[in-house]
């Protein structure tokens, strides 16, 4: 009996690690066809353009860490050398990085955009459009660079002839970090990723407030049957909120999972797999809020017969 419900445990994490890793792979790139197909003759908005680069950050957390999982939830281990092993785990990382960041640009952007329309806001979301692209290029580069340290560090000591401890991530395993690289790695990394996360919990806050206040405003002004209807303003902000939300709840079990096993010498199998599982929710999931949103689906659609309809016609 133990045998056969570990069995159907196994084949559950398996089935769940090729679902995930599917499904987030089919969201992101249909974010992206979106944005292809619907903007090829325009200029993006810069909201869309925080998107794009969210959704590429979200594909390489997923082909970084749900592919590499999933082929050895399905029985392909240790397939990958050290180098390898190093270079998923910087992929991931700096896609995890850019991620946590992108999302709080869009939050803090957004409620920048929401805010009331006074001389200074105003002023503040033009230079907040104007410097968007510039802020997530140097996003990119900030993060390949921090992130390279840890990813050269470990190659080097590699040589020496000192004994570390292996981690396995059953796709590879490494040497696990020393003392030193701990603290160097909250300081670059952990400590910005947390503080970027209270400043998304506050700007969405503060839409929040911004959003009930607008609402309250305008409720007495608008008739009845126009009462009903949600203003794009507010739509896009509901939209964020719900992506924000959506991450701060994936990336709090995720970060206090990690820390977990960060902290045991011997992690379970269920931790170890609950903990992967749970990294990969929000970029399978986040791309779905957004077409949800945008109603992508039945744009695409359209286009699609529309680009149709032309080449049967010629």
């Amino acid at each position: 009996m133990p045998n056969n419900r570990m069995y159907f445990w196994t084949l559950t994490i398996k089935i769940i690690f090729l679902s995930l890793t599917t499904v987030g792979i089919l969201g992101n790139f249909s974010v992206f066809h979106y944005y292809t197909v619907c903007y090829a003759d325009c200029k993006l908005k810069t909201a869309d353009v925080i998107h794009v680069h969210l959704m590429a950050s979200n594909t390489l957390i997923i082909l970084s860490k749900g592919v590499p999982h999933t082929m050895a939830a399905f029985g392909l281990k240790q397939f990958l050398n050290n180098f390898g092993c190093r270079l998923i785990l910087y992929i991931e990382r700096v896609g995890r990085s850019v991620s946590i960041s992108s999302t709080c640009l869009l939050s803090v952007f957004r409620a920048i955009t929401i805010s009331q329309k006074e001389s200074c806001c105003k002023n503040q979301k033009v230079k907040a459009a104007k410097y968007i692209g510039c802020t997530l290029s140097l996003l990119w580069v900030s993060y390949m660079l921090i992130h390279f340290i840890f990813f050269v560090n470990p190659l080097i000591k590699r040589y020496s002839n000192n004994v570390t401890r292996k981690q396995d991530f059953g796709h590879c395993s490494t040497a696990r970090r020393d003392g030193i690289n701990d603290s160097l790695y909250a300081a670059l990394v952990v400590c910005p990723e947390i503080c970027l996360s209270l400043f998304m919990a506050r700007s969405s806050g503060s839409m929040i407030i911004v959003l009930y206040r607008h609402t309250q405003r305008v409720q007495h002004i608008r008739s009845n049957h126009d009462s009903s209807r949600i203003s794009p303003e507010s739509k896009a902000t509901q939209n964020i909120l719900a992506l924000v939300s959506t991450f701060l709840a994936f990336y709090t079990v995720s970060a206090i999972l990690q820390g977990c096993v960060a902290l045991l010498s011997n992690p379970s199998w269920w931790l170890l797999n609950i903990t992967h599982l749970s990294s990969l929710c929000f970029p399978c999931f986040g791309p779905f809020v957004l077409i949800n949103h945008y109603s992508m689906v039945s744009r695409l659609s359209l286009v699609l017969m529309r680009n149709i309809n032309s080449v049967i016609l010629k």
